[in-house]
């Protein structure tokens, strides 16, 4: 059982220093985002022998990836509240036990329905994870720590993912895919128990933060506690939050090529072996990684080089990130070279994420005491796009849907053949779906001139420039 939570202030002498305890809640959500990238991204490197075992079609598949988003996407909103409402000692555990779960339990899948409706299940359980973490670091960490938190926390959960090629590879000469999904599955379980026991919702509550501590993070007190009445009304009709959403919708559809059909696009499109596909695939999450890592300690001096105008900062980083995303994906889609291709697919997630600690800090700064919510129905829109996303690659990848029956595939393939036409490039090849990513990225950065990613949205109407 975990020590009784302590309910008075801490005590202290004024001349010792601030203890550090706040800094464990990043090392948890470093665990917690490398943990929930290698469970997301394990099923993309196995999805070749889910294909052969379970006697799937590319178009299957692609529908099996965005069950999981569609998931995810659903439940991003009711997992932030819940964080809002419970506080997210409880709600992360919970959370990480659910994941860990349909991980194990991904191996037990016999066919394509049976592993769709797991993938969904597990969707339904991640999602949460990163508004929860969100909402830690509202609390535990001062204003000026947030941004660069979470840019910690997102290349973490980037070099996870990257990772996890390799890691998959290795211990697929030693078990099968199956069993290495439930080892993947026990280390989420670990994490839960260490985090339970040690996790306070309050850092007041915890038996390691001293006076000084206690003092720096005391302005945090009015964003804790229960704050389940969310102004539902206030956020849909808040600009900010709206074009938040847009924009996470555009980022996400390209970035979830890179954890569903990057090793399938590597072995078909650029005739690589698994094992250097596994190389290869690394590429674009390590580079998204430093990506995040660098806006987040930028931002605050690129801030103090337009004379302290954070908002603005954020706002020159972002779209910078997205223009120059889009332009390295075009640059992608014109190299013959593995390497020099997947380079240039390397700095397009860099450019990526160089937007993601302004939209997750944008998020933190919009919605205050709710910011679990308001960053739960960010990543809900970024997720509709996860579910989006791997549905049209398999739609365009797939020849024999061409004239199909069904509307939204009709759409799709009429965009293809058009960028087909346009480009000289056959149908069904994978640069069709590059250049939509490509586009995606270019329409992203449009989105934040219209975006105060500093100011409450209870207060927004007084502060639009």
């Amino acid at each position: 059982m975990p020590p009784p939570e302590r309910t008075t202030t801490p005590v202290l002498s004024k001349n010792a220093a601030p203890s550090r305890t706040r800094y464990f809640v990043v090392l948890f959500a470093v665990t917690l985002a490398i943990l929930s990238y290698i469970d997301r991204v394990a099923i993309s490197k196995a999805a070749p022998f889910i294909i052969e075992d379970l006697h799937l079609t590319k178009d299957q598949m692609g529908l099996i990836f965005g069950s999981f988003a569609l998931a995810y996407a659903l439940a991003e909103i009711p997992g932030g509240w819940l964080g809002d409402y419970m506080g997210p000692r409880r709600v992360l555990m919970r959370i990480v036990i659910w994941w860990s779960f349909f991980t194990a339990s991904a191996g037990w899948m016999w066919s394509f329905w049976s592993l769709r409706i797991n993938q969904f299940l597990f969707g339904l359980g991640e999602a949460g994870c990163f508004p929860n973490l969100t909402k830690a670091f509202t609390t535990w960490l001062q204003p000026h720590e947030r941004v660069r938190a979470q840019g910690i926390m997102w290349m973490a959960a980037r070099w996870g993912g990257a990772i996890t090629p390799l890691l998959c590879v290795t211990l697929y000469q030693f078990m099968n895919w199956r069993i290495a999904f439930a080892v993947f599955a026990l280390l989420g379980v670990v994490w839960a128990i260490l985090f339970y026991r040690w996790f306070r919702d309050n850092p007041k509550d915890h038996p390691s933060v001293n006076a000084a501590e206690w003092e720096l993070l005391e302005p945090n007190q009015k964003l804790i506690g229960s704050h389940g009445d969310v102004p539902w009304g206030k956020m849909i009709r808040s600009r900010s939050v709206v074009f938040l959403w847009i924009q996470y919708f555009l980022i996400t559809y390209p970035w979830y090529f890179f954890i569903t059909w990057l090793s399938t696009y590597l072995e078909e499109a650029k005739g690589l072996g698994k094992t250097e596909s596994a190389w290869y695939a690394i590429f674009p999450l390590f580079f998204g990684g430093i990506g995040c890592i660098s806006s987040g300690f930028l931002l605050p001096h690129v801030a103090d080089w337009m004379g302290g105008n954070v908002r603005r900062a954020r706002r020159v980083v972002a779209m910078a990130g997205f223009f120059g995303a889009s332009a390295f994906m075009l640059l992608c889609i014109q190299q013959q070279n593995p390497l020099l291709g997947m380079l240039a697919m390397g700095m397009a997630s860099f450019c990526n994420d160089l937007v993601m600690p302004c939209a997750w800090g944008a998020c933190m700064d919009v919605g205050g005491k709710y910011a679990g919510t308001v960053s739960g129905s960010m990543n809900m829109f970024g997720n509709f796009a996860g579910f989006f996303a791997p549905w049209v690659g398999g739609v365009i990848l797939t020849g024999a849907l061409w004239g199909g029956t069904w509307w939204p595939a009709d759409v799709i393939h009429l965009a293809a053949q058009n960028i087909s036409q346009w480009t000289g490039i056959a149908p069904g090849d994978y640069r069709i779906f590059l250049y939509t990513m490509a586009a995606a990225y270019f329409l992203g950065a449009l989105c934040w001139p219209f975006i105060d990613p500093v100011t409450p949205m209870e207060h927004e109407a007084a502060h639009h420039d």
